[in-house]
């Protein structure tokens, strides 16, 4: 029997099932006399998931690194969260039910919430809601989950859903694959799954009602395919695919140390996208010597506050010191799909239309000034470029550089040092800034085209809405001529020119990329060698672009 699904995390996976199975756990519902204590209760829960999420944090940050392991840092936040609290508190002293009931109720409101929300990355934040709330209850009640970490044998999981907090226990020794009933390829479990490299398919409506714990399957986490049961013929074709997978990547590390060149002896440069200094050691492994993009804004989302000068200061530092190429830091770009509750930006209809990224540092200014003020001060320590995001007008990128040079001014007249060598540079994200990028090319040193927004923005595509994520291709010949007529513009006007979004990584895109002159790619550090290697094959005088 074959299965399709939503393939999340690719590689294939071939072994037996376990079924994680439902909790038949009943929630005790009574009333009580004494809210008091029944409030108190809650409060102890709440302190006591608070530190189990602590742990689970370190544990991530160990595992999967600073920009996955915020998902524990964001679930510390739900929990401290006021509307839940208050909801709580208010059936237990209201209705005087028991504080398990109180956190089930509250907790099933907000959930549908966001399920409600036209947004799939927001509704997919409901699971959010539901993983903190079996947490408190299962400490309210004595009744918690086995914990997948006790897995001790190789084996595929089933489940009807995964929270982040299953995903970063499992054991990547003992769990090859997993497959779930619900999620989608925004959750933030098949997020994790792609960091850990395990293959992974969601959506697979009622797989555990068509296997057993006896049942061997084989996943295909790029396709979404599962084969139940499988013949000897599809094992012995699937096994070879593993191997073949196996020693692709094996030799793609005899390409460490070579150079990013064509045929014909073109030098592209290959750098990083990362979103924390602990993103370093993974760059380094994969022999990229620059980073292209720096997501600062995961140092915004990674606590409860505004991150303070000195803190960010350190961060930049960290990251400019340890690579022996440019570091390109892109100033915080907020908004859309990634938020930041303490700054309580209200809710919008629209939000990748609206109140984000150099919007929201040009309006809140002192803000914007203390990320400034800590990457000038890190600019001694390396080769820098700054990044502004989400540039739609020559104003906004005049009045951004007028502020980086007003805060450079100030840190001079403190006596403290900043580099005379900062590149400064901006995205071409919008058509608006396509369209114009050959005045724009006038106002900078370099370009990076970021290929996520850019394609969505000309296509006119919500990249996170999975029902027309068949519409959203960066392969559309709109979006191919606006990055041609870039890097037109940019080489006329004596600047380089790179892409930092995701389809810099689609190597059947490279040759067009490197035709159409493309100075520079930014990709995860895991795809580095497998594009130097694509690079590699490339001779540019063969080229024919036909855009």
């Amino acid at each position: 029997m074959i299965l399709d699904g939503i393939g999340a995390s690719s590689g294939v996976a071939i072994g037996k099932v376990f079924i994680k199975q439902q909790n038949d756990f009943v929630l005790p519902t009574h009333k009580v006399t004494d809210t008091e204590a029944e409030i108190k209760r809650f409060n102890d829960a709440k302190e006591e998931a608070t530190l189990e999420l602590k742990v689970l944090y370190e544990k991530a940050l160990e595992e999967v690194g600073e920009e996955h392991a915020q998902i524990f840092d964001v679930h510390q936040m739900l929990i401290a969260d006021l509307d839940l609290h208050d909801q709580v508190v208010g059936i237990i002293t209201d209705e005087k039910y028991n504080a398990a009931y109180a956190v089930s109720e509250a907790s099933a409101i907000i959930a549908a919430m966001f399920e409600s929300m036209d947004d799939p990355y927001l509704q997919e934040r409901a699971a959010d809601i539901r993983d903190i709330s079996k947490r408190l209850i299962g400490i309210l009640t004595g009744e918690k989950e086995v914990s997948l970490a006790d897995i001790n044998e190789p084996v595929i999981l089933i489940a009807k859903d995964l929270f982040p907090s299953d995903t970063i226990q499992m054991n990547k020794q003992y769990v090859l694959g997993f497959i779930t009933e619900d999620g989608g390829k925004m959750s933030h479990s098949a997020i994790l799954a792609r960091t850990m490299q395990i293959p992974a398919v969601v959506g697979v409506k009622n797989i555990l009602t068509k296997l057993d714990k006896n049942s061997t399957i084989i996943i295909d986490g790029k396709s979404g395919k599962i084969y139940i049961n499988p013949t000897d013929e599809e094992l012995v074709y699937w096994k070879a695919k593993q191997e073949e997978d196996r020693n692709y990547k094996q030799k793609l590390q005899s390409l460490k140390g070579t150079a990013n060149k064509t045929v014909d002896g073109i030098e592209i440069e290959i750098n990083a996208n990362i979103g924390s200094p602990e993103d370093i050691e993974g760059v380094l492994a994969n022999d990229a010597k620059g980073i292209g993009l720096f997501r600062s804004e995961f140092l915004y989302m990674d606590g409860h506050a505004l991150p303070t000068e000195e803190a960010q200061y350190e961060a930049y530092k960290k990251v400019i010191e340890a690579m022996e190429d440019r570091v390109i830091i892109r100033t915080l770009d907020i908004g859309g799909d990634k938020e930041l509750p303490y700054l309580n930006i209200p809710k919008e209809e629209n939000p990748f239309l609206g109140y984000r990224a150099i919007r929201v540092c040009l309006d809140q200014v002192d803000m914007f000034k203390v990320q400034l003020r800590a990457l000038l001060r890190a600019s001694v320590y390396g080769k820098l470029g700054i990044m502004f995001p989400m540039i739609a007008t020559v104003e906004e990128i005049k009045e951004a550089k007028a502020l980086l040079e007003e805060t450079k001014r100030e840190l001079l007249a403190e006596g403290i040092a900043v580099s005379e060598d900062i590149e400064v540079g901006m995205m071409i994200e919008t058509p608006a800034a396509a369209l114009i990028s050959d005045v724009l090319a006038q106002e900078v040193d370099f370009f990076s085209i970021g290929t996520n927004d850019l394609t969505q923005y000309t296509l006119a595509v919500d990249r996170m809405n999975a029902k027309i994520a068949h519409l959203y291709n960066t392969h559309n010949l709109a979006v191919l001529r606006l990055i041609k007529m870039v890097v037109d513009n940019a080489h006329a006007a004596g600047i380089w020119v790179g892409i930092c979004g995701e389809a810099a990584a689609d190597t059947t895109l490279t040759e067009t990329f490197l035709g159409m002159g493309i100075d520079e790619l930014s990709v995860s550090a895991p795809s580095v060698l497998e594009l130097r290697k694509t690079i590699q094959q490339i001779d540019t005088s063969k080229i024919q672009l036909k855009l």
